[in-house]
């Protein structure tokens, strides 16, 4: 119970970073969806798609090969961190000055006509962001979570002023709205026209100024690359690479390829940039759930490896398991039945509602990410990573059929699909290789009628229509409150034991 308290602890002092920041950056939907065009917000869908998938590409699994060799190889972490460090630094460079310079070849081929300005931009955030993973991952290993979480809320406050210095106060002084004194001064460098490229320029910004902070939390840094003490690491991530790139794959390809498999005139009136707009901004509706995950994936990370030695550990993996399938299912529940009011709140211009109902297919589909990432644990501890590349690959072939076959056919919900599809075969596929290789005693049958009666309440809930607003409300959110009292029966033997250890303290 102590140990679970504390990655409770953990997750939640990575959370306020996670959460409370991106919450802030949460309200920038009604920002984009207020102040873009469609077309722009089909801009911004695409364009962050594919850093999301360089993002792996650049870091190729070098986050969790830290933790492994820092933790669990009697190596000098100092040491691992600095080989590991030096080599990021250089593989980042090299692939930034490659999509650095070919920037107009990559703006003519993706239909973004002299704006090759816009990939040497993506080229210096994706370095800056792979040079800083490993500092950010020292910091967690360390356990110094606090300065882990000022650091990350820094860097997404300063985003989120930017974007709404950008996007709203100079347009507003731009167009004389605002301090009109100032309108000249504006008017000399604002550019009306750009969308988009305001939002990746405040994030070149925000990123480039954690640079110094990071690396003087770090202290003192010794370029280094010794080939002999890198090849094994580089053994362990380079499968990590392609678990990583199937997870981005599925998440990132959706929004990315929307727009060019979804036929013309499908959505009347809707180009398919446009039509993507849509389908980007109701996947950001499903962020909190991917928010605990991130969370969850910070703190738990290091806390499964250092308590891999203890015998007892795979009880405790169970544990943790379903702990976090019951509160991911509270929470998909309780996002799903109040999509109608987050709807009207965050997505500010006509013609975004038409895609809410995917919501709950997304929600499902990021909480069995979170199960996988639970599950994969048995071939970090085991150096059996190899597994990952088969479940992985297989993820992301099952993404790509899908998304060939099913937005032609169904739109929205067809990417919505393709979510849900790869990580319920990947939980799958690591389940029953996992069960062979490091046997965990998960509470397997809970845990799938937990998930399929949080998945239909949520629709229940999603789709109740009442006359009284109020009325309406209420009963939609009572599903919650269903959902938790049904929890309780079936876990009352477990909650007694916790009660009794309570009342011995």
């Amino acid at each position: 119970m102590g140990q679970l308290k504390k990655l409770a602890g953990q997750t939640a002092i990575y959370g306020i970073s996670s959460i409370l920041g991106r919450t802030v950056n949460f309200l920038l939907i009604p920002l984009y969806t207020a102040y873009l065009s469609k077309d722009g917000m089909g801009a911004y869908t695409a364009l962050y798609a594919n850093i999301a998938l360089f993002n792996v590409i650049f870091t190729y699994g070098m986050e969790t090969t830290y933790f492994r060799f820092a933790t669990g190889k009697g190596l000098d972490p100092t040491k691992v961190y600095h080989q590991i460090q030096s080599l990021l630094i250089t593989s980042s460079l090299s692939l930034g000055a490659l999509i650095y310079f070919s920037a107009p070849w990559l703006a003519e081929v993706m239909n973004y006509p002299g704006q090759e300005y816009l990939f040497q931009w993506i080229a210096w955030i994706l370095a800056i962001d792979a040079i800083l993973a490993i500092p950010y991952a020292r910091l967690r290993k360390e356990n110094k979570s606090l300065q882990f979480a000022l650091t990350k809320f820094s860097n997404i406050l300063i985003n989120v002023g930017l974007n709404i210095l950008f996007i709203v106060v100079f347009r507003k002084i731009y167009l004389g709205e605002w301090l009109s004194v100032l309108q000249p001064s504006i008017s000399s460098f604002y550019r009306p026209d750009w969308e988009v490229e305001y939002i990746l320029l405040s994030n070149l910004i925000a990123n480039a100024l954690m640079i110094p902070i990071l690396f003087k939390y770090m202290g003192k840094f010794s370029f280094q690359l010794d080939r002999s003490y890198l090849s094994p690491m580089w053994h362990y991530a380079f499968p990590l690479l392609f678990m990583g790139l199937a997870g981005v794959v599925n998440e990132a390809m959706s929004r990315n390829l929307f727009e060019y498999l979804v036929p013309e005139n499908f959505y009347p009136g809707l180009t398919g940039r446009e039509a993507g707009g849509i389908f980007g901004a109701n996947f950001k509706l499903a962020i909190l759930m991917n928010l605990i995950i991130q969370a969850f994936k910070y703190a738990a990370e290091p806390f499964f490896f250092n308590q891999s030695a203890d015998k007892n550990s795979p009880a405790l993996f169970a544990r943790v398991m379903h702990a976090f399938i019951i509160f991911c299912s509270t929470l998909m529940i309780a996002v799903s039945v109040n999509l109608g009011l987050l709807g009207n709140l965050l997505l500010r211009n006509e013609g975004y509602s038409m895609a809410t109902h995917i919501v709950p297919v997304l929600l499902m589909g990021y909480l069995l990410l979170g199960i996988y990432f639970n599950l994969s644990i048995w071939f970090k501890l085991t150096d059996k990573t190899k597994y990952s590349f088969y479940i992985t690959f297989i993820g992301a072939l099952v993404t790509m059929i899908i998304l060939f076959t099913a937005i032609p056919i169904l739109g929205f919900m067809g990417g919505a699909l393709s979510t849900l599809g790869c990580y319920l075969v990947m939980s799958i596929l690591c389940y029953w290789w996992g069960q062979k290789h490091f046997p965990i005693p998960y509470q397997t049958g809970k845990g799938i009628l937990y998930l399929l009666l949080a998945f239909g309440l949520s629709y229940a809930g999603y789709f109740m229509n009442l006359e009284n607003p109020i009325v309406e409300f209420i009963s939609q959110n009572s599903l919650v409150l269903l959902f938790l009292v049904l929890v309780l029966v079936i876990e009352k033997e477990e909650v007694k034991t916790i009660l009794q250890r309570f009342k011995k303290r």
